[in-house]
């Protein structure tokens, strides 16, 4: 519920600008005098007298009576109304590769040395902020998966978690595709959502051999689940960092990377056909440019429906100022005829 204070008719608000332009015409000389005195010296004495400032008093309430007239005529209302927002539901689980190989810098350029799965977080929140009325979760994976976040709608909360994500904190050294799978499918397959998909994206193929990648997909389709795959990074030999116990890249005594040319493979074969098996598409990504349009294509393709209704009813407040307008007229009219009458 909102409140609100509006004007029906707020053009003749212009109207208060005329105030001042009333203020400086009364300043302007007035009519020639009735009687002529041969000094002013009286007057003087006289004006500097309080009862001689009652004109002006008397005219300040007659221009707050028109003002208040003026803003009656405004029709000030009170307005009381909320908003119900309908979207289409859409339930999207972020299904991200965090194994050793992610820290390849095939994506890096000369002015940013950023790694595979730096520039994913970059996509990836770019990606979240694009969707603020989606429930959107993040499970990671290397050679197990784990759940960063269930669906939410707190987006900021997720945020920091995609840029809390770290290569090292779970065994690196594999990578558990198939497991992915299926831990996405169990955390979309009992929600009540219009769609529910899964982007996965990886790097490599599943080494953990646990369960083959394309079943644990025929199991999600028989859930309606829809997987977008990516598989980011160039074939090849890649440059790869090294890194100490704690991750840390080595450098030379130039403060240069140190690194080795190790080669990079990708199933597209298979990422090809989970995406098939559940009816989304299949995507790869050899640069950062690339990568951060594959998001923005699959932005486009699930789009969300938003339907706003809005409600309001409204009280009229125009008794107030009118009432204000006649009572000010009341008392400069009063003082006008008692206190602060004048002799003709």
């Amino acid at each position: 519920m909102t409140t609100s204070l509006e004007f029906h008719n707020p053009a003749l608000l212009w109207l208060l600008a005329l105030l001042p332009v009333l203020i400086v015409l009364r300043g302007r000389a007035g009519r020639n005098a009735a009687m002529v005195f041969s000094s002013v010296a009286l007057a003087k004495r006289v004006s500097g007298k309080t009862r001689t400032r009652a004109g002006a008093f008397l005219f300040f309430l007659r221009l707050m009576a028109l003002a208040a007239l003026i803003v009656a005529l405004a029709r000030p209302q009170l307005g009381r109304g909320h908003s119900e927002v309908e979207t289409s539901g859409i339930d999207i689980l972020l299904a991200v590769d965090v194994s050793g190989s992610m820290r390849a810098l095939d994506f890096a350029t000369r002015d940013d040395l950023a790694n595979r799965l730096d520039i994913v977080k970059r996509t990836v929140s770019h990606f979240i902020e694009q969707r603020p009325n989606d429930r959107i979760g993040m499970i990671a994976f290397a050679k197990e998966p784990f759940l960063v976040s269930p669906l939410t709608l707190n987006h900021d909360w997720l945020l920091k978690l995609v840029d809390n994500l770290k290569i090292g904190r779970i065994d690196e050294t594999a990578t558990a595709i198939g497991p992915a799978i299926g831990m996405a499918s169990n955390r979309l397959r009992d929600l009540p959502a219009k769609s529910r998909i899964v982007i996965l994206l990886t790097d490599g193929e599943d080494t953990v051999n646990k369960i083959p990648p394309v079943a644990a997909a025929e199991a999600a389709k028989a859930f309606g689940i829809k997987f977008y795959t990516i598989a980011a990074g160039s074939g090849g030999n890649v440059p790869m960092p090294r890194v100490n116990a704690r991750g840390d890249y080595l450098r030379d005594r130039a403060g240069r990377i140190v690194y080795d040319m190790v080669p990079s493979r990708v199933d597209d074969k298979t990422l090809q056909e989970v995406a098939d098996v559940t009816g989304g598409k299949f995507y790869h990504a050899t640069n950062r440019e690339e990568l951060a349009s594959i998001y923005d294509e699959i932005d486009q393709l699930e789009t969300t429906k938003i339907k706003l209704k809005h409600y309001s009813t409204y009280d009229e407040l125009f008794i107030w100022p009118t009432l204000l307008a006649l009572g000010l007229i009341g008392l400069e009219q009063l003082l006008a005829n008692t206190r602060f009458k004048r002799i003709p």
